[in-house]
């Protein structure tokens, strides 16, 4: 085998991995060769062991199927940095069980990395430190979280079974979009089938997902991206704490920061906030993190706990063994 055929070989093989299925025509393009030398490397791989199937229709197709085990994984340099990464922060996800999951597939992949990437990945292990700033919160099923975002990247309609807030449980079939991640909540953008409108599901609240084997063709989100969605459904949707602030910063200052809440310019130096929250310790904690001067004007539950924490704080450095005087 030439070294050209074997090259278009990996090519051909990272594609199908990258995606659930492709059109010859399109992998012909892709790979600047005929239909015909695309159906030869199909068959180069399927005697490799890879189970690629040939798709039936007016253009054909092909896809590469799961197999009885796992075939080699090909990632460029940036892809498998990013993977292990990913991994050592693993620790602190949100999502149940993943934490030795995570460190079992990190040995592994440290295992098959190339020298010059192994370092890289330690190098920036040294370098990192995680804060870990919430110690509980809701956790997700990986199962769930996996069925999830495969039915987003196969554009594909899922079933599930969908607890509200209020702890009502319903049946839902939905059009999946995008998977967006908040700290320990992850969310499910979607097109609700038999509401006819855009819905946010809080995943931790998903159960059963079934993807129905129904594909469709992806609807314009009202919203620029999915994540600016996800926020303006949380500001949207009532709370049991609503907190008014004035923060002392200009709205260029405060416009990255996305977690705040709805910001609006009173002046060039102040702008008002309001964020809400059904759990008051997370909506004081987010308060606090704010690092210009500001007043919070309510609700007064709010104002009562934020003393608390305050009073909270000044004793543990006032009265610490380390304070001026102790």
């Amino acid at each position: 085998m030439s070294e050209t055929t074997s090259s278009r070989l990996l090519t051909l093989l990272s594609l199908l991995q990258g995606r659930r299925d492709w059109p010859g025509l399109e992998l012909a393009d892709r790979l600047e060769v005929s239909p015909r030398t695309i159906r030869r490397d199909v068959e180069r791989l399927r005697t490799l062991g890879y189970p690629v199937e040939s798709m039936t229709g007016p253009a054909g197709g092909y896809q590469l199927r799961a197999g009885t085990a796992m075939p080699p994984l090909l990632l460029d340099d940036d892809e498998a940095i990013a993977i292990a990464v990913s991994l050592r922060t693993a620790a602190g996800s949100s999502v149940a069980g993943i934490e030795e999951t995570a460190v079992r597939a990190l040995v592994k992949l440290e295992q098959v990395l190339p020298t010059h990437l192994r370092r890289r990945v330690q190098a920036l292990q040294r370098a990192t430190q995680t804060l870990q700033v919430y110690s509980s919160g809701p956790t997700v099923d990986p199962q769930c979280l996996t069925a999830l975002a495969a039915a987003v990247r196969d554009t594909e309609r899922v079933r599930f079974s969908y607890t509200a807030r209020d702890k009502a449980p319903s049946k839902r079939e939905a059009e999946p979009h995008s998977l967006v991640n908040a700290g320990r909540r992850w969310y499910l953008v979607a097109w609700d089938c038999g509401r006819s409108d855009w819905r946010t599901f809080r995943v931790d609240r998903i159960e059963k997902v079934q993807p129905i084997g129904t594909r469709f063709v992806p609807r314009t989100l009202p919203a620029p991206d999915a994540a600016a969605y996800v926020q303006q459904s949380l500001r949207n949707y009532p709370s049991r704490y609503e907190a008014r602030v004035t923060v002392h910063a200009s709205e260029e200052a405060l416009k990255g920061r996305r977690w705040l809440g709805d910001v609006t310019p009173i002046d060039d130096t102040r702008c008002e906030l309001r964020t809400n929250d059904d759990n008051l310790d997370w909506l004081a904690m987010r308060i606090a993190m704010i690092p210009e001067p500001y007043e919070v004007h309510g609700p007064p539950e709010l104002i009562e706990r934020m003393r608390k924490i305050a009073s909270g704080i000044g004793r543990a450095v006032s009265d610490g063994p380390d304070a001026p005087g102790g």
